[in-house]
């Protein structure tokens, strides 16, 4: 079956860096394009960053952009978000998402705290 499992979340300071990584399995990766997501505590789930299949295409929330990077090896069916100069407002539940058909990970929870 489907799985999709997210890991490196935890707790990082301001203007702290952390990488998330999402490895996946039971379908074809490499012909997926995915996703991730963040919820915030009382907030609707945003989308962070995509990216294609092939890597070719990547698209960033605005307030993504310059901060984070997604990035994926399909050899290791795994996706990543490089995510630098963490804010207090980038703290969420952070999760991995297949595009078609839609698929969601469990969530790996990042707080950003002094």
């Amino acid at each position: 079956q489907v799985q999709l499992v997210e890991s490196g979340g935890g707790l990082v300071q301001p203007g702290g860096s952390l990488r998330l990584s999402c490895v996946a399995s039971g379908f074809t990766f490499s012909n997926s394009a995915m996703s991730w997501y963040r919820q915030a505590p009382g907030k609707e789930r945003e989308f962070v960053a995509s990216i294609s299949s092939d890597s070719e295409y990547k698209y960033y929330a605005d307030s993504a952009k310059g901060r984070f990077t997604i990035s994926r090896v399909n050899a290791k069916n795994s996706m990543y978000l490089q995510m630098n100069s963490l804010k207090p407002e980038d703290t969420a539940v952070y999760y991995c998402k297949r595009s078609s058909p839609s698929y969601w990970g469990q969530g790996t929870q990042v707080t950003v705290s002094s």
